[in-house]
């Protein structure tokens, strides 16, 4: 049974979100502000996702989510919140959150997007093969599940994981957003596309010497992007 933490401290719409997770077969850890959360995701490390409300008393989400990033790359993250700026979805993302969902939604479309992450996070987790790949000064093992950069370990987070393993799958191959989005995000995805954007300027913040000058991620204008594979 996979686990999830709902960080909310509106008790009406955190026992409504609770209700629906339980139906659905979820375990649910409950924490009203960012204190009770981060205790919560130190003392419990089989949490699964995390639902994070921005706008809680004390510490809010998004500290909650950059603290959790500093030591748990593994974990799924999606925001709620009632902002419906398009700056603030994208610094919620930037942060190292997986998705967001704006109030008011449906409990079906967040119980989609819960699924949608999870089948990233049990990709991220999971070894099926003994596989590995090599690009210039990286390497993927997908066992260890690890990315590394000149034998340098770079910490990523499951959907970067999942970005960086198809785009070393088709190296030299330019990738639309359409295709990058059902093949990490599932064709179910019902969110902003442009999460896959957001997602490839903080990878290209992770591994490119110059991020403005991108020499392996680099965007084919018109087409999408590439993962460029003969760099000398």
């Amino acid at each position: 049974m996979s686990k999830v933490l709902i960080l909310e401290d509106e008790e009406s719409i955190r026992s409504f979100i609770v209700i629906n997770l339980k139906r659905n077969g979820f375990e649910v850890v409950e924490a009203a502000d960012g204190h009770e959360a981060l205790n919560k995701l130190t003392t419990i490390p089989d949490i699964d996702i995390a639902l994070l409300d921005v706008m809680v008393p004390g510490i809010d989400g998004f500290e909650v989510c950059r603290r959790v990033r500093e030591t748990n790359e593994r974990i799924g993250i999606i925001f709620l919140t009632a902002k419906v700026q398009e700056q603030d979805k994208v610094y919620a993302l930037s942060v190292g959150a997986d998705d967001h969902v704006s109030k008011p939604f449906s409990p079906t479309e967040l119980i989609a997007r819960i699924h949608s992450l999870l089948r990233r996070v049990n990709v991220y987790r999971e070894s099926s093969a003994k596989v590995s790949f090599t690009s210039g000064p990286f390497s993927l093992d997908l066992i260890s599940k690890q990315f590394k950069k000149d034998g340098q370990l770079v910490e990523l987070t499951p959907t970067e994981f999942s970005l960086i393993q198809y785009f070393l799958e088709q190296e030299n191959t330019p990738l639309s957003r359409d295709v990058l989005l059902d093949h990490v995000w599932g064709k179910d995805y019902m969110g902003d596309p442009k999460i896959v954007d957001v997602n490839i300027r903080r990878l290209r913040q992770k591994i490119e010497n110059n991020p403005s000058e991108p020499e392996y991620l680099q965007t084919v204008w018109g087409h999408g992007y590439k993962w460029k594979g003969d760099i000398k």
